[in-house]
């Protein structure tokens, strides 16, 4: 007999999943994949939710019940590594699908078919003759199969946090080993039934985490915005950081002469130099139209990124002959506050624009 407490938080959970999906359908920030992969991942955590429910209700049942028995145990485990893929592709923000996603769908399938085939002998759960549940003999197939979903989500999470510079990255490994240790409790003591409410509720968190990543990102450029600039120098220490500048060099006549498209492609490129040169030794940021910087943790590794951020603006102008310069400048962080060490490092900035445009002036004199 089913315990009326678990059916309250199963009510409690799927109001909850229904409210996230409305949430989602009615986001304005979220694009159409985002909103795809969190609506289906809702949908599922409530499908499942649901089939728990039946399972328990069904077993032990008359036997003409038997075989909804058998296919809500089937697509309970069946479905549960799903939800992770579901997450997993609303982290990139491009409409495309990745090959390793495509991996990841593929073995879910064979994961499914799989288990399909295991059914008569019973091997990852068997249903009797008399409608009573039993675990098999490779429940471990089934325990594998989703903590592998697991172990694939946190790695792309991690992965994609890193790339849009996160400072939170680390809060999904305790996301995950919440969930594992839930899920090894239910296992243990099967007889509890939490683990689906304890996925909606890191569901809920996850939708929160991705959010709060996304709203700090520049949506051209995917460095971190202005407003994330502004927070990040309100705390940032003293010891050894540097800010660097960045301004695009006649920015505007490449706006005028190749157009806006061309333009944003120019920022996009500049950009992706920055982020390439810099990221690993501190947070690259986008704050105004054609203006970057860096605030970067360790001085001594200033010349070593700009060095290295030139040679990559070099070589994509090689294809891309639109493509400007970029002139930056750099000052230390010190007990000043954040707008004094910006106008410093800005007129470092512009005084190496002009030295490097009256070398170049000269350099066509030279040759006149």
């Amino acid at each position: 007999m089913i315990d009326q407490y678990f059916l309250v938080l199963t009510t409690i959970d799927l109001f909850v999943l229904t409210f996230m999906c409305i949430l989602t359908k009615m986001s304005e920030t979220l694009n159409g994949k985002q909103k795809r992969g969190f609506f289906l991942a809702f949908v599922l955590i409530g499908v499942i939710s649901i089939l728990e429910v039946i399972t328990i209700l069904v077993d032990g049942a008359p036997v003409h019940l038997r075989c909804l028995n058998i296919l809500s145990n089937y697509l309970g485990f069946g479905l549960s590594p799903a939800v992770s893929l579901c997450l997993v592709y609303v982290l990139d923000k491009k409409q495309g699908v990745r090959r390793g996603f495509k991996t990841a769908v593929a073995c879910e399938a064979a994961y499914l078919i799989s288990l399909a085939l295991m059914l008569p002998r019973g091997m990852v759960f068997s249903v009797s003759e008399e409608n009573l549940y039993s675990r098999g003999d490779f429940f471990a197939f089934y325990v594998t199969a989703y903590f592998a979903a697991l172990v694939y989500l946190a790695a792309c999470t991690a992965i994609t946090a890193r790339a849009f510079q996160n400072r939170s990255r680390v809060l999904i490994y305790p996301f995950i080993v919440f969930l594992a240790a839930e899920t090894i409790i239910q296992i243990a003591l099967p007889q509890l039934h939490v683990t689906w409410l304890c996925v909606t509720l890191l569901s809920v968190l996850y939708f929160i985490y991705c959010s709060e990543m996304w709203n700090q990102l520049d949506a051209l450029t995917g460095l971190l915005n202005q407003n994330s600039y502004l927070n990040r120098t309100a705390e940032m220490r003293r010891s050894g950081e540097v800010l660097v500048v960045f301004d695009v060099d006649d920015f505007k006549q490449v706006n005028d002469r190749y157009g806006h498209v061309k333009g944003d492609i120019c920022l996009a490129e500049i950009a992706a130099c920055i982020k390439k040169a810099y990221a690993r030794h501190g947070y690259c940021y986008r704050t105004g139209g054609d203006e970057f910087c860096v605030l970067l943790r360790d001085g001594d590794r200033e010349h070593a990124c700009a060095r290295d951020f030139v040679r990559r603006l070099d070589e994509r102008r090689k294809e891309l002959d639109f493509l400007p310069t970029v002139s930056f400048g750099s000052a230390e962080i010190s007990s000043e506050n954040v707008v004094t060490v910006k106008d410093r490092a800005d007129h470092n900035m512009y005084r190496y624009k002009k030295e490097r445009k009256a070398h170049r002036m000269s350099g066509d004199a030279g040759e006149e």
